[in-house]
């Protein structure tokens, strides 16, 4: 697989693996309250969230029994033990792993303290000793200050070998290098064809922080996924659309976290190391911008409900 190089010499994958939050909602009988409401309760505490469990961790192991070895979580997703679950059933050893985790929008309203509560919790939860990227969810206005203040503490005990960041804007980036002198080398946000972000991608070279694509297909938008010369340039190499959008992040050296549940999406999404794209197409992708963007803008959002 390819890979990219940090400044510190850790080596990441130039593909990710994220499987999100678990798909398992205990308000999926909203409706009913009171009495009425316990059968739907129990068929969930009982049925529903034991099988959804099951499928979350075995998604985990064939993704990794597929290639991806960089795993992409979050404390705002659950303390992480069906990721250790998932990480013992597919035969690699941890330490062949990149594990991330980031710190949740909830403990960083609760403060310092709490943001160690949960990251000790979430090293429980994976059943390990320590995490490879430590990022935060998102730079939550009057929070994100300490809480980096906070990641570093726990990067210089030795529990973090990098330090990330997710949804950050350039002034974010820049409030955090005024404060320690650690730096940040990775940052997590949206990227994609419909909304390139090629500026704060600049911004981030130039100050050797590796970017890292969520979203990176565009939740599959029709503007996107339909339009011919993408199926154009993916009849050419004999692959889908979604092959050749996750091709161009990997050619622009910017690691695409997919997330695919099951084991022939999750295949599909990992076999795009055996074509290039030429450079006029690499040219055609990136004139696709609309600046769209699909998800939460860090300067105009509520994080009380992220």
């Amino acid at each position: 697989m390819e890979c990219v190089c940090l400044p510190n010499g850790i080596t990441l994958p130039i593909i990710g693996f994220g499987p999100g939050i678990e798909e398992y909602s205990p308000k999926c009988i909203r409706r009913r309250t009171g009495i009425l409401s316990i059968p739907g309760r129990a068929y969930n505490k009982l049925i529903r969230r034991p099988i959804c469990s099951k499928k979350y961790a075995n998604a985990i192991s064939e993704a990794i029994r597929t290639g991806y070895r960089l795993i992409d979580y979050s404390a705002a997703y659950g303390n992480g033990s069906l990721i250790a679950k998932g990480i013992k059933n597919s035969g690699v050893h941890r330490e062949d792993l990149i594990l991330t985790t980031r710190v949740s929008n909830r403990a960083q309203f609760a403060g310092p303290d709490a943001v160690k509560k949960e990251f000790f919790s979430q090293l429980k939860g994976m059943n390990t000793d320590y995490i490879d990227i430590f990022m935060f969810h998102w730079p939550v206005t009057g929070c994100y200050e300490k809480t980096w203040q906070t990641m570093v503490e726990l990067y210089r005990e030795g529990y973090v070998k990098v330090l990330g960041v997710a949804n950050c804007h350039e002034h974010h980036l820049e409030k955090l290098f005024s404060l320690t002198e650690e730096r940040p080398l990775i940052n997590q946000f949206e990227i994609h064809p419909l909304f390139t972000q090629k500026k704060l991608i600049d911004f981030c070279r130039k100050n050797n922080i590796q970017p890292e694509a969520y979203t990176p297909v565009a939740r599959f938008d029709d503007r996107l996924v339909r339009l011919p010369v993408l199926h154009k340039i993916a009849d050419k190499y004999n692959k889908t659309v979604l092959q050749v959008v996750l091709r161009w992040h990997v050619q622009n050296k910017i690691i695409p976290v997919v997330r695919a549940m099951s084991p022939s999406h999750q295949k599909e999404n990992f076999d795009i190391f055996d074509f290039q794209l030429s450079r006029e197409e690499m040219q055609i992708i990136d004139r696709i911008n609309l600046n769209s963007r699909l998800r939460y803008d860090p300067d105009n959002c509520d994080f009380t409900i992220l």
